[in-house]
Protein backbone atom coordinates (compact mmCIF):
# COMPACT_ATOMS: atom_id res chain seq x y z
CA UNK A 1 0.00 0.00 0.00
CA UNK A 2 1.48 3.24 -0.85
CA UNK A 3 1.04 6.76 0.48
CA UNK A 4 -1.46 8.13 -1.56
CA UNK A 5 -4.25 5.12 -0.71
CA UNK A 6 -3.09 5.61 3.07
CA UNK A 7 -4.59 9.37 2.57
CA UNK A 8 -7.14 8.57 1.03
CA UNK A 9 -8.44 6.12 3.67
CA UNK A 10 -7.45 8.35 6.11
CA UNK A 11 -9.96 10.93 4.43
CA UNK A 12 -12.52 8.74 4.10
CA UNK A 13 -12.42 7.51 7.79
CA UNK A 14 -12.25 11.14 8.98
CA UNK A 15 -15.22 11.70 6.45
CA UNK A 16 -17.14 8.65 7.87
CA UNK A 17 -16.50 9.95 10.98
CA UNK A 18 -18.06 13.67 10.87
CA UNK A 19 -21.08 12.17 9.04
CA UNK A 20 -21.79 9.66 11.89
CA UNK A 21 -21.62 12.58 14.55
CA UNK A 22 -24.09 14.64 12.70
CA UNK A 23 -26.28 11.83 12.58
CA UNK A 24 -25.53 11.21 16.36
CA UNK A 25 -26.26 15.23 17.25
CA UNK A 26 -29.58 14.74 15.20
CA UNK A 27 -30.97 11.55 16.91
CA UNK A 28 -30.52 13.61 20.06
CA UNK A 29 -31.86 16.83 19.49
CA UNK A 30 -34.97 17.46 21.30
CA UNK A 31 -34.44 14.90 24.24
CA UNK A 32 -32.40 16.98 26.37
CA UNK A 33 -33.93 17.69 29.70
CA UNK A 34 -32.13 20.96 30.47
CA UNK A 35 -34.02 22.96 27.05
CA UNK A 36 -37.30 24.16 28.14
CA UNK A 37 -39.76 24.18 25.01
CA UNK A 38 -41.25 26.86 25.73
CA UNK A 39 -38.44 29.46 26.64
CA UNK A 40 -39.16 32.15 24.48
CA UNK A 41 -42.88 32.38 26.12
CA UNK A 42 -41.10 31.74 29.90
CA UNK A 43 -38.82 34.78 29.31
CA UNK A 44 -41.89 36.91 27.93
CA UNK A 45 -43.86 35.96 31.40
CA UNK A 46 -40.62 36.57 33.70
CA UNK A 47 -41.76 39.72 35.28
CA UNK A 48 -45.18 38.01 36.57
CA UNK A 49 -42.59 34.86 37.66
CA UNK A 50 -40.53 37.40 39.83
CA UNK A 51 -43.68 39.26 41.24
CA UNK A 52 -44.93 35.70 42.66
CA UNK A 53 -41.48 34.96 44.20
CA UNK A 54 -41.52 38.39 45.13
CA UNK A 55 -45.08 37.85 47.28
CA UNK A 56 -44.13 34.84 48.69
CA UNK A 57 -41.09 36.69 50.65
CA UNK A 58 -43.05 39.72 50.95
CA UNK A 59 -45.76 37.57 53.04
CA UNK A 60 -43.24 35.33 54.45
CA UNK A 61 -44.86 32.41 52.85
CA UNK A 62 -42.65 30.32 52.25
CA UNK A 63 -43.70 26.41 52.29
CA UNK A 64 -42.07 23.99 54.69
CA UNK A 65 -40.93 20.75 53.07
CA UNK A 66 -40.52 17.48 54.73
CA UNK A 67 -39.15 14.43 53.19
CA UNK A 68 -40.07 10.41 54.24
CA UNK A 69 -39.89 7.26 53.72
CA UNK A 70 -42.76 6.87 51.52
CA UNK A 71 -44.37 10.97 51.42
CA UNK A 72 -43.41 14.71 50.20
CA UNK A 73 -45.12 16.57 52.43
CA UNK A 74 -45.17 20.36 51.64
CA UNK A 75 -47.10 22.94 54.55
CA UNK A 76 -48.25 26.33 53.03
CA UNK A 77 -49.40 29.11 55.28
CA UNK A 78 -52.76 29.57 54.15
CA UNK A 79 -55.24 27.09 52.39
CA UNK A 80 -54.96 27.34 48.58
CA UNK A 81 -55.18 25.92 45.10
CA UNK A 82 -51.43 24.76 43.81
CA UNK A 83 -50.11 23.32 40.66
CA UNK A 84 -46.89 21.41 41.93
CA UNK A 85 -44.60 20.62 39.05
CA UNK A 86 -41.49 18.15 39.84
CA UNK A 87 -38.77 17.54 37.40
CA UNK A 88 -35.83 15.26 37.16
CA UNK A 89 -32.88 16.39 35.49
CA UNK A 90 -31.90 13.12 34.03
CA UNK A 91 -34.73 12.16 32.29
CA UNK A 92 -37.41 14.91 31.34
CA UNK A 93 -39.76 11.37 30.78
CA UNK A 94 -39.82 10.97 34.36
CA UNK A 95 -41.36 14.83 35.00
CA UNK A 96 -44.52 15.41 37.27
CA UNK A 97 -47.08 17.74 37.19
CA UNK A 98 -49.70 17.94 40.05
CA UNK A 99 -52.73 20.40 40.52
CA UNK A 100 -54.70 20.44 43.98
CA UNK A 101 -55.90 21.96 46.59
CA UNK A 102 -54.65 21.86 49.99
CA UNK A 103 -55.66 19.08 52.77
CA UNK A 104 -56.75 19.93 56.09
CA UNK A 105 -56.54 22.18 58.78
CA UNK A 106 -52.17 22.48 58.12
CA UNK A 107 -52.75 23.28 54.65
CA UNK A 108 -50.51 20.37 53.54
CA UNK A 109 -50.01 18.44 50.37
CA UNK A 110 -49.26 14.99 50.06
CA UNK A 111 -47.31 13.32 47.38
CA UNK A 112 -46.34 9.82 47.27
CA UNK A 113 -42.61 9.22 45.71
CA UNK A 114 -42.36 5.71 46.30
CA UNK A 115 -42.54 4.93 42.49
CA UNK A 116 -39.63 7.81 42.14
CA UNK A 117 -36.45 7.51 41.14
CA UNK A 118 -34.16 8.39 43.76
CA UNK A 119 -32.04 11.40 43.37
CA UNK A 120 -32.07 15.28 42.68
CA UNK A 121 -34.97 17.12 41.83
CA UNK A 122 -36.49 20.05 40.75
CA UNK A 123 -39.62 21.60 42.29
CA UNK A 124 -41.29 24.12 41.63
CA UNK A 125 -44.99 24.95 43.38
CA UNK A 126 -47.10 27.62 42.52
CA UNK A 127 -50.33 28.45 44.15
CA UNK A 128 -53.28 30.68 44.79
CA UNK A 129 -54.58 32.30 48.14
CA UNK A 130 -56.66 34.94 49.10
CA UNK A 131 -56.17 36.10 45.45
CA UNK A 132 -52.56 36.48 45.55
CA UNK A 133 -50.35 34.11 43.40
CA UNK A 134 -47.33 32.40 45.01
CA UNK A 135 -44.18 30.51 43.75
CA UNK A 136 -41.45 28.69 45.19
CA UNK A 137 -38.51 26.86 43.43
CA UNK A 138 -35.96 24.52 45.31
CA UNK A 139 -34.23 21.23 44.91
CA UNK A 140 -34.63 18.73 46.31
CA UNK A 141 -33.44 14.59 47.06
CA UNK A 142 -35.52 11.79 47.19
Amino acid sequence: MNWGTKIVLGMVAFMLFIVAMVVYMFSVHGKDALVDEDYYEKGINYNQEYNARQQMIDDKAEPVITINDSQLIIQLKDSASYELKLMRPALAKDDMKVNGTTVGDANLILLNHKGMHKGMWFLELKWNSHNKVYLFKKNITL
